[in-house]
């Protein structure tokens, strides 16, 4: 089981974190939601769980529940701008659908 970060995330959340001045990484995870089922849930960690799993690539760790990683495994995020847009990009090879919005997925 894996996550993975490109290095523009990693910059990204490197930044967050030290602009927020606490927090140990990047809690990814997965809810129920939007029109195809699944929506992507990001937020700062300030603590690791027992039943959390922790991945750490290029200096930032990204937390995710024991739950949420039948979803995420393999996954890659990515931080993209385009044009006057901004923010993070999930690249899940589990997703076999989004939705048109691009708000939410199904596995």
């Amino acid at each position: 089981m894996s996550i993975s970060v490109t290095e523009s995330a990693a910059q990204r959340i490197s930044a967050f974190l030290t602009n927020r001045g606490k927090g140990v990484g990047l809690r990814l995870g997965v809810r129920t939601s939007g029109c195809s089922g699944m929506a992507y849930v990001l937020e700062f960690a300030d603590a690791v769980n027992e039943e959390d799993q922790v991945f750490e690539d290029k200096g930032v760790k990204v937390i995710v529940d024991g739950k949420s990683i039948l979803y995420l495994d393999g996954t890659e995020l990515d931080f993209v701008k385009e044009g006057l847009n901004e923010g993070f990009k999930f690249n899940n090879p589990n997703v076999s659908s989004e939705c048109g919005c691009g708000e939410s997925f199904h596995v």
